[in-house]
């Protein structure tokens, strides 16, 4: 057995000796192309877990087996494999641009992306230029995390989107702050070939810096520069078609006559004093009689099959180095959906647009950098004029009634003669034929003058930058009012038709009216940037800004201005560990002397995992990992063009006026009371949380991006409703609303190559944002679920619906229930509605209503970006959907007839209203005129699920690579289709899911379909 046991020990010893020879102690040195030492690299052994770390001297000693292969990387540097030799390695690290000089605009400058410690995204002008559509906001929708963005209207230079960053936060505006190269301006119009990118600034730590303007989230626009090197020329164009999304359905002429007699009838009319008799039924069914008893789709009559859309770009760039440009200039038309029936004159929308950019830099000598950006616009609109205002244009079509009158005949307008049908409404050209149009052409000029100077002599890393930008705007509206005459109908007696007139045609007048506006901006700022023993990276900046504001929306004569300074600090580690502080500290004018400046301080901090060397075993898998945090406080003055809250109560003079005494004919003028002042009034402050993680697996093919986030917004200006109104005063603004947010974002994206020639990428994201009212100083209501406080703002109210009545609904209603069918304040008959009496006081009134859907911004938000690339062949797709939102239908959209029961009808009105025949399939309650005050209130009935998944853009293009193109300079030659709006999944339906639904509907949103063609030289 000893034997035995010196056998086996002699075996062990003899195989340590093995593999100890077998271990070969390799060491070496790990520097950058400049010769500095790099510490912290990741040195591993290749299919093993065997690693370490170079030092602070960048070297590094590792036991390896013989023939090993090396991994060397460091984050921002391309990975090194190196075969091990007997002599000691000398390996330089080259920088990954994809890694190292990707950076990110921020506010007040830019940051290398893997040191972003704040909750930053951002989309590249090559990105948006793919959407076809005419504002910028639009292109936006489904791209970014934390963006949501409703696009109400599709009118022609009038079609920009309501934008959001991380929802509703406020009960006053939750715009955002837009800048277009570091100044406040409109980027809507902005022509997409200008964009560089436009970021997306939504914690604390990246808005802190704007102070009492940052609040609502920060979007920074970054337009293209020059890069030295030789120009190149691009020059694209495309032209397309639109087309409405979806159109209301409107009842045509028997289905309207039928629904109001059967109304009258369920009424108590006697069936022979109905408004349509049987011969005027079979007249519209038979359409025997076109003129005296029309038949019209108003919608189908007046708006042409498709409009045209075209867009043109041509831009030069390049430079030496001392002077580098980009010029650019463009064009985009887009023309109106409405017939003109040769009227002789174009009332159509219109909409041209022509967009100048030149942005010119000099190096003034090696340490002195001057940049001159000059942009702007010229634009042509064109639109009808309305018989109320524009907002109401497309209100007033969809009063129009089928039956009001037969279009142009022969040249002539022809109405219903109300002999023949009594009281028959307006017809669809009432609104807007024969009225003229508006012709509005604007001009807006921004410019831009930057000085940066290096103060190396000083300290290597100090810079000096000074910058001046003026902006304005100015307008010139064309009225050129007219009017029309119209015919009616006559049937004379030998069964001729003959007409009669009414009115003469007018010719066009002419008013003017002008639109201006200027405004300044300055500011200076120290910078200073500078690395430490290769190690340590710190960054500074101090910066000093003015802006003043001419022509405000209230107080005109007076403008209004900004004064502030603004702070960062900036600390990272081998780009492995970091820490920022933000501060801003500026006022407004808004306040009283004393409140007026407020101090906005924010900090972040991040960590990159995969940097440390526990982390080396799982790289191959978890290539990337940084966590971050941040917390801050931001401030919104936005206080919805109330200006100087804090002076003495105001009074107003030339009011309508009191009327004293006896025996006065009308009102004598006099003074009246404003709104009661609070000299204490200021800002509201925004408390922002921040978790975030970004996530990148298999060598980066796969990369996440999570954040979660939490808002406390406190000190929103209200005014109290504590008041009953027969008191004769308005409280003052108070400090008092507080709205609590929350939510999350997730971003996927998968890019990878199958073989060399197809690659192919898919990009979902996903946004959550909720909002809840706290305080709002709201009077107590009757019953405690009617708090709005508690719920998210703008949060629907209504009735809750049960059920049609008929003989069995009460029995069913009180088995349910336990109690009767309250009192409704109507006799209700079979197929009214039935609510139920939330506060069980056998009374249906406001107190039983409740909160139910969400509002109009969705709370959820997904969108997805995917494509391949084959060859010359290429198709990117946007999807974007939204969830938890809400339309609550109005007016038209719920109302059958109208509130003068003489207005427009819609098909599904028709279709879903109650009957005999239908009462278990009906979605409407009955045709009813003397009900509709029972049937068609507030409630879940017309509450509508506004959910919806869309095919936002679609690109499919070809890029030619061909002998011909050497032959005609040509560097690149693509051509290409695309579109927007292409399809819609939603339950909705009637009409589509952005749109509004209130009394005040807009132009229909459009889908567009263009080809294209780009040149490069």
């Amino acid at each position: 057995m000893h034997k035995l046991k010196v056998f086996i020990v002699g075996i062990v010893i003899n195989l340590c000796c093995i593999m100890t020879y077998a271990q070969n102690r390799v060491t070496g040195n790990v520097s950058d192309v400049n010769g500095e030492s790099i510490i912290g690299a990741s040195i591993l052994e290749k299919g093993t877990t065997n690693g370490t770390v170079t030092d602070i001297d960048g070297n590094f000693t590792l036991n390896v087996s013989e023939g090993a292969t090396l991994q060397i990387s460091y984050i921002g540097y391309t990975t090194q494999e190196v075969v091990v030799t007997a002599r000691p390695l000398t390996i330089i690290l080259e920088e990954d641009t994809q890694t190292l000089d990707e950076v990110v605009v921020v506010a007040y400058g830019a940051q290398k992306k893997v040191t972003v410690t704040g909750a930053i995204t951002s989309v590249s002008g090559n990105d948006l230029i793919k959407t076809p559509t005419g504002s910028i906001g639009n292109a936006l929708a489904g791209k970014l995390t934390g963006v949501s963005t409703v696009q109400y209207s599709g009118e022609p230079g009038a079609d920009a989107a309501e934008i959001y960053v991380r929802g509703i936060t406020t009960l006053n505006s939750s715009t955002p702050l837009v800048q277009v190269d570091g100044v406040e301006r409109d980027f809507t119009q902005i022509d997409p070939n200008e964009i560089e990118s436009i970021t997306i600034l939504k914690d604390a730590s990246a808005t802190a810096v704007f102070g009492v303007r940052g609040a609502n989230g920060v979007i920074l626009v970054t337009t293209k520069r020059g890069r030295e090197g030789k120009a190149n020329i691009s020059v694209t164009t495309s032209t397309g078609i639109t087309v409405p999304t979806r159109l209301l359905e409107f009842a045509d002429s028997y289905q309207y006559a039928s629904f109001y007699n059967e109304a009258q009838i369920r009424d108590g009319v006697n069936p022979n004093n109905v408004k349509f008799s049987p011969e005027m039924l079979t007249a519209f069914q038979t359409q025997s009689d076109p003129l005296l008893y029309p038949n019209m789709d108003w919608l189908d009559y007046i708006l042409k099959d498709y409009a045209q859309q075209s867009q043109h770009n041509m831009n030069i760039s390049g430079g030496n180095k001392f002077f580098r440009y980009f010029v650019s200039a463009g064009m985009y038309t887009q023309g109106g959906l409405f017939k003109t029936f040769d009227a002789g004159y174009d009332f159509n929308f219109d909409f041209k647009r022509y967009n100048y950019r030149a942005n010119l830099d000099f190096n003034l000598s090696k340490s002195t950098e001057l940049s001159l950006n000059i942009g702007g616009r010229v634009e042509d609109k064109n639109t009808p004029i309305s018989a109320e205002d524009q907002n109401q244009l497309f209100r007033h079509l969809y009063w129009a009634t089928p039956f009001s009158g037969a279009g142009i005949v022969d040249g002539r307008w022809i109405k219903t003669n109300p002999d023949v049908i009594p009281n028959p409404g307006a017809d669809g050209l009432n609104p807007y034929y024969g009225r003229g149009y508006n012709n509005k052409v604007g001009n807006t000029l921004n410019v831009d003058v930057q000085l940066k100077q290096k103060l190396d002599f000083i300290t290597k890393g100090l810079s000096f930058n000074v910058k001046g930008s003026y902006n304005s705007s100015y307008a010139q509206t064309k009225s050129r009012s007219s009017s029309k005459a119209y015919y009616v109908a006559v049937k004379n007696d030998d069964g001729s038709m003959g007409y009669r007139k009414y009115g003469e045609d007018g010719t066009l007048g002419y008013g003017e009216s002008f639109d201006k506006g200027r405004n300044w901006y300055f500011e200076t700022s120290l910078n200073y940037n500078t690395t430490i023993n290769s190690a340590h990276n710190l960054g500074a900046l101090l910066l000093y800004n003015q802006s003043k504001y001419y022509y405000p929306g209230t107080f005109t004569d007076l403008p209004k201005g900004y004064v502030g300074m603004v702070g960062r600090l900036t600390y990272d580690y081998l780009s492995k560990y970091m820490i920022e502080f933000n501060m801003g500290y500026n006022g407004s004018e808004n306040f009283a002397p004393g409140k007026r400046y407020g101090f906005f301080p924010a900090g972040s901090i991040g960590w990159v995992m995969t940097e440390e060397p526990f982390m080396e075993e799982i790289k191959n898998y978890v290539s990337y990992l940084k966590l971050r945090a941040s917390y801050g406080v931001v401030g919104n003055d936005n206080t919805q063009d109330r200006r100087f809250m804090y002076i003495a109560d105001p009074f107003y003079l030339n009011g309508s006026g009191y009327n004293f005494g006896t025996n006065v004919s009308g009102n004598r003028g006099g003074a009246y009371e404003g709104a009661k002042s609070n000299p204490d009034v200021t800002w509201e402050k925004a408390y922002k949380q921040n978790l975030g993680v970004d996530l990148y697996f298999l060598n980066d093919r796969l990369m996440t991006t999570f954040d979660i986030f939490k808002e406390h917004r406190r000190d929103i200006l209200v005014v109290p409703s504590s008041l009953p109104s027969y008191i004769g005063m308005t409280l003052p603004v108070l400090n008092n609303g507080i709205v609590n947010s929350r939510g999350y974002e997730i971003t996927l994206r998968w890019d990878d190559k199958i073989g060399n020639d197809f690659r192919y990428w898919i990009s979902p994201n996903l946004s959550f944002a909720r909002n809840k009212i706290v305080e709002q100083m709201e009077v107590r209501p009757n019953e405690d679920y009617l708090w709005r406080t508690g719920k998210p703002i703008n949060q629907p109210f209504g009735r809750k619906f049960w059920g049609f009545y008929d003989e069995t609904a009460n029995e069913r209603y009180k088995a349910q229930f336990g109690r009767d069918i309250a009192d409704h304040s109507v006799v209700l008959k079979n197929g009214d509605a039935v609510y139920v009496d939330i506060n069980e006081d056998g009374v249906i009134n406001d107190d039983d209503k409740i909160a139910m859907g969400y509002t109009n911004v969705p709370e959820y938000v997904v969108g997805a970006n995917m494509g391949f690339e084959w060859k010359g062949f290429d198709l990117s797709m946007q999807w974007t959907g939204a969830w938890n939102t809400s339309r609550m239908l109005q007016e038209t959209l719920r109302e059958p007839l109208g509130d003068t029961n003489n207005k427009g009808l819609l098909l599904y009105q028709y279709q879903d209203r109650w009957t005999e025949e239908t009462a278990s399939t009906a979605k409407l309650p009955r045709a009813s005129i003397t009900s509709k005050a029972n049937n068609i209130v507030d409630s879940d009935l017309y509450l509508v699920d506004a959910r919806y998944l869309r095919l936002k853009s679609l690109e499919v293009g070809y890029n030619f690579n061909a002998p011909f193109m050497t032959k005609m300079r040509l560097n690149s030659l693509r051509v290409y289709a695309n579109g927007y709006n292409l399809l819609t999944f939603d339950v909705l339906k009637i009409t589509d899911p952005e749109s509004r639904t209130s009394d005040r509907p807009n132009y229909p949103l459009t889908r567009v379909f263009t080809v294209g063609l780009k040149l490069g030289f």
